[in-house]
């Protein structure tokens, strides 16, 4: 829950340089503080990170991609926070190298991806029919429900105009995610997959790291 914790506050005080500290005003900010709730991470620590942003002798974060190939031709696309852009490249191509992978360029990998956002709802209320024509007004992909809960899929550059709209018709939005989704996915046996599956959970283990996308069935 730690490491959770942490990676949150990294994406809120992210969040707060880009668009600014106040979420009315900060779509983005809404809805890390919103995922950051839905964790139970406490109000002290969501205060905090806000004001980590607006403290100039605070450690400056920033985004930055990694892009390469797992063992047996899986893609990787890797998205981490940073206020030591060296020592996180260092140890990025470090775990290529330890893995039998290969740390790509910019746009070596990120081509197989699509970028996404999603909303996770309860749908508890709601006239779902009605909800998803409304939704494919604003260009959404994907509209179901698994459970109790409702899912949301588009393109990430929908995203302030879904939350919005949902927000517009008083809808509790339990989490939202930016993602990566690939366009193929490659099928291996266990071994290989063990092979792969050891790269990645190596570098989510790297402090600096926020997520971790492959191409793997």
């Amino acid at each position: 829950m730690a490491k959770i914790f942490t990676k949150i506050v990294r994406e809120i005080t992210i969040c707060a340089k880009e668009g600014g500290i106040d979420p009315k005003s900060n779509s983005k900010l809404r809805a890390v503080i919103q995922n950051a709730k839905s964790v139970n991470m406490p109000k002290v620590n969501i205060e905090r990170a806000l004001k980590k942003a607006i403290d100039n002798n605070a450690d400056t974060y920033k985004k930055i991609i990694f892009e390469g190939y797992a063992p047996h031709g899986i893609a990787l696309l890797i998205e981490a926070t940073t206020n030591n852009n060296n020592r996180t490249v260092a140890n990025i191509r470090s775990y290529f190298n330890k893995c039998g992978g290969t740390l790509g360029v910019s746009g070596s990998v990120e081509y197989i991806f699509e970028h996404k956002c999603s909303f996770k709802f309860n749908p508890k209320d709601l006239n779902l029919e009605e909800l998803e024509l409304e939704l494919i007004d604003y260009g959404i992909d994907e509209f179901f429900t698994i459970g109790e809960d409702a899912y949301v899929y588009a393109s990430f550059d929908k995203f302030g105009a879904i939350q919005q709209k949902l927000e517009n018709k008083s809808i509790n939005v339990l989490s939202t995610e930016f993602e990566r989704i690939p366009l193929n996915l490659i099928e291996l046996n266990d071994l290989d997959k063990e092979d792969v599956n050891k790269l990645i959970y190596i570098i989510e283990e790297d402090d600096d790291v926020q997520s971790v996308f492959s191409n793997l069935k």
